[in-house]
């Protein structure tokens, strides 16, 4: 399945230029972009996301999964899928980007209790900040955080930082892995 997702990521969703062409969030130019969306909103995609994140996080008793919204939140739902036909049932949650002024004031979305065991998800890691802003409010909302799962690590430093927050922290796929398989897949 892990061949699969990279072909059909560097086919939809990821982009090298020998040259850095691609600003990122940070500003900061790049020889490559990761946009995941394409991949992960595909039924086969989906699909396949769902099984390899369900791999990494069965054995850990997990009440929930989930992350800063948009980008965890297909991936959250196609784990939350996968979790119930392998019956071993795990909740989708979503972390607000910014907090609701109305109603019951909260950061997270699901249907999970204070002190639920949980793990974070993130399509794409690169400095850690957006997945440290999701174990922080899932916590601030009273989760356990025990586990953070990307799907992409640029493999610039973002998963070292992010096990100063979490220790137990996994990648799906890293970027090196995507740029050695592109010339054999991309459509350019």
């Amino acid at each position: 399945m892990k061949n699969e997702l990279i072909e059909m990521l560097c086919k939809k969703s990821f982009k090298y230029s020998q040259t850095p062409i691609f600003k990122l969030v940070s500003g900061e130019m790049s020889c490559f972009y990761v946009n995941c969306k394409p991949t992960i909103l595909n039924p086969r995609g989906m699909f396949l996301v769902g099984h390899l994140i369900f791999e990494e996080i069965k054995t850990l008793g997990l009440a929930g999964v989930g992350g800063l919204t948009f980008g965890a939140d297909p991936i959250a739902i196609a784990t939350a899928f996968v979790s119930e036909i392998k019956n071993n049932p795990v909740n989708a949650f979503s972390i607000r980007k910014d907090q609701k002024d109305h109603g019951i004031i909260k950061w997270v979305e699901g249907d999970l209790q204070p002190g639920a065991r949980v793990a974070i998800l993130e399509d794409v890691v690169t400095t850690g900040g957006s997945t440290i802003k999701a174990i922080e409010r899932a916590r601030s909302e009273g989760l356990d955080v025990v586990k953070v799962v990307t799907l992409i690590d640029r493999q610039e430093k973002g998963i070292e930082k992010i096990k100063q927050h979490v220790e137990d922290v996994s990648s799906i796929i890293t970027r090196d892995e995507l740029i050695a398989a592109y010339g054999n897949y991309s459509t350019i």
